[in-house]
């Protein structure tokens, strides 16, 4: 089984090959290679993590070609917790897709792959270059992605978000071609080898390399204030497609915390800790705007967009407290907010479906045709989102707020996390009693004759939004797994001595 590694870039890869090639083929058919596919990506996903269970580094040199000189992946307990998080998510997302998302345009199930094939490789590679091709395959195909359907509001909020993310590629380019001219590679291990032992008049130019760097992570993670593409892109996705771009912000976070931790760590030199009284206050305003937008949103998926931002804040508070205790907070929440909101943004798109002219406008309309059954997940889902017990966001909150050090730091964490708290509370009880407590019958409106839920669109709703519970009952295996990740990513040490072969 060496090589599993390559498996999760391999399988979307050919698959999304299969499926342009034979773009002629029925959509049943389609349906049927992708679900294969993307639902195999489970397995893997889980065996990998298991793999990784036991604290050993593994890479996999393609062609034979080791590090620094050739194309390495590296799989560690992070990529390999990520690749399941994303196999997990995707599966139920397509799911959904198979209901009638994947009608809107030829060639959907070929995009998804493509996604999952550009995701899958961020978490897996081990230098720079490549992380930019990733990213590049999974912009790509979110471009087209976010654009299917070919709605007006699609196709306005599509070119902001591809003008800025093609912004953020060329800042990509120029902070690795930087990188390269300083330090003559781009194998992230490599790098913090020749990082920490650049003399001192390299180090202005390669802390804005660095920086450069910053601001590409920051955009696709959406930190403040190189957010405001991520509100009208998620509001206006199909529902699967918004469901899996849950993880798109996460991409953007893996990658600030592999590369700052590693390249620009306490190991860097002149450069260590490069984040250092930058990533807290930014992840504080990150945190306190969302709520804000959380509380001003007049329309459902709007809401549960600016609640992608405020997970954002939050991931970013447990990466810059820097500690093991902070890092496992953040890995803890990921999980949580990324499978809550992929079960919330399905959920919303059964709730428009019901609400007939108003569709997701959070006003008074006729009653749902499911009020008891759509209310309870949303009640389900709205809990767990605030962060009350018993559900995961509880603990997740609960383990960040613990892991800040007495002083000003946590008793600014504290108040925004807390009073953001009741702010969502306050904006999820004004969307709830919108939308099932005071609807009223209305016989002139369309809404009574909309067909009840599927089967398989509830079934993947239900799956994700119920990860909230699952992850409460697992609290203790994976609250062990994730410290040792923890932990993992601050030992140094082993990631360095890949540049002398690793285990191949």
């Amino acid at each position: 089984m060496k090589h599993a590694l390559i498996l999760p870039i391999l399988l979307p890869l050919f698959t999304g090959g299969l499926l342009l090639v034979l773009h002629q083929l029925s959509l049943t058919v389609k349906r049927a290679i992708s679900m294969l596919a993307c639902w195999a990506l489970l397995p893997i996903a889980i065996w990998l993590v298991l793999l990784a269970g036991d604290g050993e580094l593994r890479t996999y040199a393609l062609g034979g070609w080791q590090a620094p000189f050739g194309i390495v992946l590296v799989l560690d307990r992070l990529a390999a917790l990520m690749l399941l998080v994303n196999a997990f998510l995707a599966a139920f997302a397509l799911l959904y897709a198979c209901r009638g998302d994947d009608e809107q345009g030829p060639n959907f199930h070929t995009l998804f792959q493509f996604q999952l094939l550009g995701i899958n490789g961020a978490f897996l590679t081990g230098d720079l270059f490549n992380l930019f091709v990733f990213f590049e395959i999974l912009l790509i195909a979110s471009y087209a992605l976010l654009l299917h359907g070919n709605s007006a509001r699609q196709v306005s909020a599509g070119m902001h978000y591809v003008v800025l993310n093609l912004l953020g590629s060329s800042f990509f380019l120029i902070g690795i071609s930087m990188l390269y001219g300083l330090t003559g590679t781009l194998n992230m291990a490599d790098l913090a080898v020749r990082v920490g032992n650049a003399d001192a008049g390299r180090a202005p130019l390669i802390a804005a390399a660095g920086f450069l760097l910053l601001v590409v992570f920051g955009l696709k993670a959406a930190m403040v204030p190189l957010h405001l593409w991520l509100p009208k892109a998620y509001a206006t996705a199909p529902a699967s497609v918004a469901a899996l771009f849950a993880i798109m912000t996460k991409v953007g976070i893996y990658a600030i915390l592999r590369v700052f931790t590693l390249i620009f760590g306490s190991t860097a030199g002149a450069v260590a800790n490069l984040l250092d009284g930058w990533l807290w206050p930014l992840a504080l305003v990150t945190l306190a705007i969302g709520i804000l937008g959380v509380l001003a949103a007049r329309e459902l998926r709007q809401m549960l967009a600016q609640l992608v931002i405020v997970s954002v804040g939050t991931l970013l508070a447990g990466i810059a407290l820097g500690s093991v205790q902070g890092l496992s907070a953040a890995l803890y929440y990921l999980i949580h907010s990324t499978m809550v909101a992929g079960g919330l943004f399905l959920l919303a798109d059964l709730i428009v479906r019901q609400r007939g002219n108003e569709g997701g406008r959070l006003v008074l309309a006729a009653a749902l045709r499911q009020p008891l059954l759509l209310g309870s997940l949303f009640f389900f889902g709205a809990i767990s989102v605030i962060g009350l017990p018993p559900f995961s966001g509880f603990l997740g909150k609960l383990m960040l707020l613990r892991a800040v050090e007495p002083g000003y730091s946590a008793l600014a964490l504290w108040s925004i996390v807390l009073i953001g708290g009741l702010g969502m509370v306050v904006a999820m009880s004004r969307a709830g009693s919108l939308l099932f407590w005071r609807a009223a019958y209305d016989p002139k409106d369309e809404s009574i004759h909309a067909p009840k839920s599927d089967g398989l669109r509830l079934l993947a709703c239900i799956a994700l939004l119920s990860c909230s519970l699952l992850l409460v009952i697992l609290a203790k295996p994976l609250q062990t797994y994730i410290q040792a990740t923890a932990a993992q990513l601050l030992d140094l040490a082993p990631y360095r001595q890949i540049v002398g072969g690793g285990n191949a």
